[in-house]
C-alpha cells in the first residue's frame, strides 16, 4: 500500500504571487524531498501590473512551476479572462486549469471533484459564479453510482456554510462566511479532504462523522482546511502538506478508523432531516442552534482502562520504564498530612496522591530539592536533569497528575502561566520556547520546556524537522487546530507524544505499540536545529551536583523578573 501513497501541497489564494508561491514549493521539496501535486483553491491570478508581468514569465515559458500545479478558475470577474475555457486547459506548462465543475481521477485513482468560483447570486450568472445546474451535475453521475462511498479530495473556493459547528470556531465572522449549497455539496461528497479560501483566513476543522453512530454503518471521516493567500501580512498558514492513500486502494476496514477526535457532521441535524431532505440534497440547510459541546464523541466512555492495554499504567507504578526521570526535590506546599482524606467539604481539595513511590511529586522524598527553580500553588519549575540547553526546564504539577489531559483546571490555568512567563523570558534572550510532552511510560507529568535561539532556525523547520523524523520512523504526527482543548482529543489514559511550538502551533501522536522515549530531543538536538545530537539521550548529559546547583542558581537569578511566584 505504500507504493500508493500520494503527497500532495494545497495552496489558498495565490493572486498573482505566484514566485512567493514556487520558491516556497521549491524550499519544501529540498527539505522535504519530492510532491506529486499541488492544488490551487481560490483566486489563482492578481490584479495588478506586477502579477501580471509574473504570469507572463510562467505563459511564455521563461520560468517553469516546480510541480505539476491544478488551479481552481476564477473567483472574481476580474480574473476571468486568463480562463479561456470552461472545460479546463493547460494554462502554462505545469499549471493546469482543471475547470468550471466535475471530477479529476489520477493515474493512481486518487480521486478530486472541484467548482470553481462563488455561488452565483443572479441570473444570468456572471463568468466567475456556479449555479444549482453546475452542483446537480457535478452530485448526480457521483451519487447515483451504488457503488459510491465518496470522494478523495472536494476543492471549493468558498467555504461550506455552518462546518464550524459541532467543532472547534474559525477566525471569521461566521454570521456572513461560507455558502449552504456548498455545505450541502459536502454533504453529499463526502470528501475526506476538503479545501477552500477566500476568506484570508487559515482554519483547520477537527474532523467529523459521514455516518449517524448506531444508525448507519461505519464511513471514512472528512477533514475541512481553510487556507489563507500567498505571503499574507500576518503569515497565517497558505500551503498545507498531507499524504494520502487513494480511497480506491484503501481497505475498508483502514478507510473507516474515526481517530479519537471525531465530531459529528456538521451538515446534518438528525436522521429525520436527512430523510427528509430529498434525492439531490442540495437544499438550502437550516443554521444549528444547540451546542457544539453536546455533540463530541464521547472521548471518556470507558474511563481511565478504556485504552489500548487494558487500562495501561494503572496500579503498575514503574519507576525503570521512566525514559528521562531526573530526580528532584521541593519544599513541601499545599500538602495535605497523613489521615487528611477524609473528603471533607471545608477543607481545601488536596492534589492527588501517588499508589507508590513518584520521582517527580515536590513532597516526595525521593527528590532532590536542589533542582527546584519555582514552586506555584499548583505547579513548580525545575532544571533538566542533563537538559539539551542550560536553560533547559521542566513544569510539573505539585500533585499526581499521569498528564495534561487529566489536570484539574486551576492546575492547567497554572501550568498555562508559568508556559507564558517562559516565552517571555526566552524571547528577552533571543530564543523561541518548544515544549513537548510525552505521555508513555512515565507515571507523572512531565512539560518539556526547550529554548531554541532564534538564529539557528524558523518555527517552520522546527515544525518540518518534528514531521519529517515522525514520518521517517512511521508516525504520523497531527496538527492540532487553534484553540482546540488537547482533552478533546486524547481521553485520560491514552498514551500520545504532544510538541507545541513558540507560534501557538501543535502537533500529537497517539501512540499505538512502542515510541522512541528520546523522540523530542532527538528532534531538537538533531543538524537541522540545535545541532547537538550528543546530547540527545540526558543520561549522557549529567552533571555532578556541584555543576547542577551552580546552573540552577543561575537560572533562578535570570529567570526571577519574569517568575509571578514571587508575586504571591
Amino acid at each position: 500500500m505504500g507504493d500508493q501513497t500520494l503527497r500532495v501541497l494545497t495552496c489558498g489564494d495565490v493572486q498573482g504571487k505566484f514566485n512567493d508561491l514556487f520558491n516556497r514549493v521549491r524550499t519544501i521539496q529540498k527539505k522535504s524531498g519530492q510532491f506529486d501535486l499541488l492544488l490551487c483553491v481560490g483566486d489563482f491570478f492578481g490584479k495588478t501590473e506586477e502579477s501580471e508581468a509574473e504570469w507572463q514569465e510562467y505563459k511564455t515559458g521563461a520560468k517553469k512551476a516546480p510541480i505539476h500545479t491544478c488551479v481552481l478558475g476564477a473567483a472574481s470577474q476580474a480574473t476571468v479572462k486568463h480562463f479561456p475555457s470552461a472545460d479546463g486547459c493547460e494554462l502554462a506548462e505545469n499549471i493546469t486549469y482543471l475547470g468550471r465543475r466535475g471530477v479529476f481521477t489520477g493515474a493512481s485513482g486518487l480521486q478530486i471533484a472541484y467548482v470553481s468560483g462563488r455561488e452565483a447570486l443572479q441570473e444570468p450568472a456572471p463568468a466567475h459564479c456556479f449555479t444549482p445546474k453546475d452542483l446537480l451535475a457535478l452530485v448526480a453521475p457521483l451519487v447515483n453510482n451504488s457503488k459510491f462511498r465518496g470522494v478523495d479530495i472536494l476543492l471549493t473556493s468558498q467555504w461550506p456554510r455552518g462546518v464550524w459547528q459541532f467543532g472547534n470556531n474559525p477566525e471569521v465572522n461566521t454570521k456572513c462566511c461560507g455558502t449552504a449549497s456548498v455545505a450541502n455539496l459536502a454533504d453529499k461528497l463526502k470528501p475526506r479532504y476538503h479545501f477552500a479560501a477566500v476568506e484570508g483566513a487559515h482554519y483547520e476543522r477537527l474532523p467529523y462523522r459521514n455516518h449517524m453512530v448506531l444508525q448507519e454503518n461505519a464511513q471514512h471521516v472528512s477533514r475541512f482546511i481553510a487556507l489563507a493567500s500567498v505571503s499574507n501580512p500576518a503569515k497565517k498558514k497558505y500551503l498545507y502538506a498531507f499524504n494520502i492513500v487513494p480511497m480506491k486502494s484503501m481497505e475498508p476496514s483502514e478507510l473507516i478508523k474515526q481517530p479519537q477526535d471525531v465530531t459529528e457532521n456538521p451538515y446534518r441535524r438528525s436522521g429525520k432531516e436527512k430523510l427528509q431532505r430529498g434525492k439531490t440534497g442540495l437544499d438550502p440547510a437550516e443554521e444549528e442552534e444547540e451546542p457544539a459541546a453536546q455533540f463530541f464523541f464521547d472521548l471518556s466512555r470507558g474511563g481511565r482502562g478504556g485504552g489500548r492495554g487494558g487500562g495501561r499504567g494503572q496500579g503498575r507504578k514503574r519507576p525503570s520504564d521512566e525514559g528521562d526521570r531526573p530526580p528532584w526535590d521541593g519544599e513541601r506546599r499545599g500538602q495535605g498530612g497523613p489521615g487528611d482524606t477524609d473528603g471533607q467539604p471545608r477543607q481545601p481539595r488536596r492534589p492527588p496522591q501517588p499508589t507508590g513511590p513518584c520521582w517527580f511529586c515536590l513532597a516526595s522524598p525521593q527528590v532532590e530539592k536542589h533542582l527546584v527553580i519555582s514552586i506555584g500553588t499548583h505547579c513548580y519549575l525545575a532544571l533538566a536533569k542533563g537538559g539539551l540547553t542550560p536553560f533547559h526546564v521542566l513544569v510539573l504539577p505539585i500533585g499526581h497528575y499521569q498528564s495534561v489531559v487529566e489536570l484539574a483546571s486551576e492546575v492547567v490555568e497554572e501550568m498555562d502561566k508559568y508556559k507564558a512567563a517562559l516565552h517571555k523570558f526566552y524571547k528577552s534572550r533571543g530564543e523561541r520556547c518548544i515544549s513537548f510532552e510525552r505521555n508513555y511510560r512515565s507515571q507523572h507529568l512531565q512539560l518539556q520546556v526547550v529554548p531554541v535561539p532564534l538564529d539557528k532556525c524558523a518555527t517552520e523547520d522546527i515544525k518540518e524537522a518534528f514531521m519529517v523524523q515522525a514520518g521517517e520512523q512511521q508516525m504520523e504526527l497531527m496538527e492540532i487546530p487553534e484553540h482546540t482543548d488537547l482533552k478533546q482529543i486524547a481521553p485520560p489514559g491514552t498514551p500520545y507524544f504532544y510538541v507545541e511550538l513558540d507560534t501557538g502551533e501543535k502537533l500529537y501522536y497517539r501512540i499505538q505499540k512502542h515510541f522512541p522515549l528520546q523522540f523530542g530531543r532527538e528532534v531538537l538536538a538533531s543538524e537541522a536545529l540545535l545541532n547537538i545530537p550528543a546530547r540527545a539521550d540526558w543520561k549522557e548529559c549529567k552533571q555532578t551536583r556541584e555543576e547542577e546547583e551552580q546552573c540552577c542558581a543561575t537560572l533562578r537569578d535570570a529567570f526571577k523578573p519574569f517568575d509571578f511566584a514571587l508575586e504571591d
